[in-house]
C-alpha cells in the first residue's frame, strides 16, 4: 500500500501540482511578510522625490495616484526570487534527483506488470477456465 502511494506521489503530474499549490498558497504568504516587513522598508529608506512614499516619483505634486512606486515592484521581485528558490531546492530538485535514480536503475520505479507477467497470468486464468469447465461437463 504505501509502495504504490509513494508510486503515486512521485508522478510528475502530482509533483506539478503540488509545486503550484505551495507557491500559490502558504509559503508565498511567509515571504511576502518577510519581504514586506523587513525588505521594503529597507528600499524605501533611499527615498524618492517624497521620502515618505518610499523609492518611487511623483508625477504629479497635486495627485497622489501618480506615485510610481518602485519600491513596491523591486519587493515583488524578491519575493518572487525568493519563493521560486525555496520551492526549486525543497522539491522540484529532490523529486528530479529520486527519479534520476529510478532512471540508473538505483530506485525501483513505479510497479507495473510486465507484458510476460500479463500473458502468464492470462494463461493461468484461461487454465483454470477450461479445468472448471471440464468439471462441469462432467456432472
Amino acid at each position: 500500500m504505501l509502495k504504490g502511494f509513494k508510486d503515486f506521489l512521485m508522478r510528475g503530474n502530482v509533483v506539478d501540482l503540488a509545486v503550484a499549490v505551495v507557491i500559490g498558497s502558504a509559503f508565498t504568504a511567509i515571504v511576502t511578510a518577510f519581504t514586506n516587513g523587513l525588505i521594503k522598508p529597507l528600499i524605501s529608506t533611499i527615498g524618492g522625490t517624497n521620502a515618505a512614499n518610499g523609492l518611487g516619483y511623483q508625477i504629479f505634486d497635486n495627485n497622489r495616484a501618480t506615485f510610481l512606486d518602485f519600491g513596491s515592484v523591486i519587493n515583488a521581485a524578491i519575493n518572487f526570487v525568493l519563493v521560486a528558490a525555496v520551492v526549486y531546492f525543497v522539491i522540484v530538485l529532490p523529486v528530479k534527483k529520486v527519479q534520476e535514480r529510478r532512471k540508473r536503475g538505483q530506485e525501483p520505479g513505479p510497479a507495473e506488470p510486465t507484458d510476460v507477467e500479463l500473458l502468464t497470468e492470462i494463461r493461468d486464468l484461461l487454465r483454470a477456465q477450461q479445468s472448471h469447465q471440464r468439471g462441469t461437463d462432467r456432472d
